[in-house]
């Protein structure tokens, strides 16, 4: 019998040999009550054969007594005797017959409940069998599913490896979303409002579909839901670690050390996890990093671990590293490193300049040499301290500045080994094929720039003298977004709220510019723009982290990050340029 349904021949045989097994238990039980009733036909018998001594011995006896009353007795006595041995004889005929009769239904019975145990041992072992055969389909299956599985992710690897080659060619903006768990904050100030209200704003309304993709629920009251998507180069979930996190950011900083300058950048709403990526936890009496459990670190310590982990790789003294720390705070640059003549550290204000060559620099900003990434949390801890902070109703610990920490490597290039490979060469060709494909105006100015470097009399002579080249890692917390109704910030906590999104916005009017082409781009219109206009504009690979909070009460700021991430993705800035490093000769 073949079983129905989709969820296989298992349970239908289990329940079937249960069955058969309650049967064999009852027939069983039935044989015990028909032996126990044959064993007392038996005693029975034996009472009766008993008895048929005893009769026989009384009739001896009677016999004895028939001779000494012989005269007087004899009629009657020997006819009840007679009578009396007659109906022994027939009862002993019935009972013997009877007790054939039972033995010989013990038996057929026993035969039908052997054959019927057969029978089920028989059917049994074929379900056994179907059942080994299911499991060796199943077993394939699975195997084929694996392999199916590990060429999806070879070839997904694939694609994420040309998807970030073009983003190299186009000069893209890498953009990964990461969504923040639900935290106890986020019900704190509900205790005022309804309960059915109360339930909406907990309620998630942003996901991880996938590594690459996320789903927004957009609803309103009396209108049907609408469901969004967002497409990034990686989403993390909410249960995704800062390890995760961390992986995805670390090939960066290879190109770090090969010559490229690198930015990333956290943005979102106050109280998304900005600072928890970017930092992680942090004790809140100095605002210390909590190094009990380094897994929690964020992208900041553990990307200066890896510097230093890469720079431990190369020659000694080839390399070395200086900090700076600034916070822009209210369209000013504050520099975190500054001393007073006592030594003490403090806040100064500083300015922002565009050099001759068209670079942003912060004139006097205080660089302090690291050599290991101790001294560098140290001196970032030491920041921290001056950095501004207030409370507000979304977070209680929420930045009021956005935060710049700046690694500057310089490398000491001799003059020897300055130039490019042979196969940099072919991949800038390659690279500068397709880009011209879809910047013909661009690409046509930079092989004309290139060529006039490279007839340079100057570049010429400058090879022959060692060379210090700095590249530089731009790690920015940017402040969050805020909507002033909800944050209830007010006096000068509203000013900086002001200057906040003022900033934000003048960072979303210069993507917009450089997406657009404009001859013109905004730089200017904000400090931050003006101090992050080297990255931003094209000359550092930049990594935008955004950061959203997945319940509807933050529906609105997280769409608009969303949003923002978008833009951002799509602009596109041109073939990085690389600085003049060391060639490695194939003879090493």
């Amino acid at each position: 019998m073949r079983p129905r349904g989709g969820s296989g021949p298992g349970p239908v045989w289990a329940q079937r040999v249960r069955q058969l097994e309650r049967s064999l238990r009852t027939k069983e039980e039935r044989i015990v009550v028909l032996e126990t009733e044959n064993a007392a036909l038996h005693l029975k018998l034996a009472e009766y054969q008993g008895l048929a001594g005893r009769s026989t011995n009384e009739v001896l006896q009677l016999y004895s007594a028939h001779g000494q009353q012989q005269k007087l007795q004899r009629g009657s006595v020997v006819t009840h005797l007679h009578e009396a041995i007659k109906r022994l004889k027939q009862d002993m005929k019935s009972l013997r017959s009877f007790a054939l009769e039972l033995s010989k239904d013990f038996q057929r019975q026993c035969k039908a409940y052997l054959y019927q145990a057969l029978t089920a041992v028989q059917e049994i072992q074929l379900q056994n069998e179907a059942m080994q055969m299911f499991q060796i389909k199943a077993f394939d299956l699975e195997q084929s599913l694996q392999e199916v599985t590990e060429r999806y992710e070879k070839e997904k690897q694939k694609r994420r490896v040309l998807h970030n080659s073009l983003v190299e060619l186009r000069g893209n903006i890498r953009v990964h979303c990461r969504i923040r768990p639900s935290l106890p904050f986020d019900n704190a100030d509900e205790h005022s409002i309804s309960q059915d209200r109360q339930r909406n704003f907990s309620e998630k309304v942003a996901y991880a579909i996938d590594d690459e993709t996320v789903l927004v629920k957009c609803s309103r009251p009396g209108h049907a839901s609408i469901n969004k998507t967002f497409q990034f180069e990686r989403v993390y979930s909410a249960f995704e670690s800062q390890d995760t996190v961390f992986a995805d950011v670390a090939p960066l900083l290879t190109s770090l050390l090969d010559g490229y300058n690198v930015c990333i950048m956290a943005y979102g709403q106050t109280g998304s996890g900005k600072t928890y990526t970017m930092l992680g936890p942090q004790l809140e009496e100095n605002f210390a990093f909590a190094l009990e459990d380094e897994s929690e670190l964020g992208i900041i310590p553990r990307a200066t671990q890896e510097v230093f982990r890469l720079i431990s790789e190369k020659p000694p003294g080839s390399y070395w590293v200086e900090v700076s720390v600034v916070e822009v705070y209210n369209n000013e640059i504050f520099d975190l490193l500054a001393k007073d003549s006592c030594g003490k550290v403090f806040g100064v204000k500083r300015d922002v300049v565009t050099t001759r060559e068209g670079k942003s620099n912060v004139p006097f900003l205080t660089y302090e040499t690291v050599e290991n990434a101790s001294e560098f949390l140290h001196l970032v801890i030491r920041g921290l301290q001056l950095r501004v902070r207030h409370p507000t109703l979304v977070h209680a610990h929420s930045s009021r500045s956005h935060l710049v920490v700046t690694l500057t490597i310089t490398t000491i290039v001799s003059g020897d080994s300055l130039g490019t490979s042979w196969e940099d060469e072919q991949i800038n060709q390659r690279l500068n094929k397709e880009f011209s494909c879809t910047y013909p105006q661009k690409a046509r100015e930079n092989r004309s720039t290139s060529s006039s470097r490279a007839s340079s009399p100057a570049q010429l002579e400058a090879t022959e003298k060692p060379k210090q080249v700095k590249t530089r890692l731009q790690l920015v917390d940017l402040a969050g977004s805020e909507c002033v109704g909800m944050s209830g910030v007010t006096g000068a906590a509203l000013r900086e709220t002001s200057f906040i999104n003022r900033s934000l916005s003048a960072l979303a009017d210069v993507l917009g510019a450089i997406a657009e082409q404009r001859s013109h781009v905004p730089y200017r219109n904000s400090k931050l723009t003006h101090l992050l206009q080297d990255s931003v504009g094209g000359d550092a690979k930049l990594l935008l982290m955004l950061c959203i909070s997945p319940d509807q009460k933050y529906l609105t700021e997280s769409l608009q990050s969303l949003g923002f991430g978008t833009r951002s993705r799509q602009v596109q800035r041109g073939q990085i340029k690389k600085k003049n490093l060391p060639v490695q000769s194939k003879a090493k």
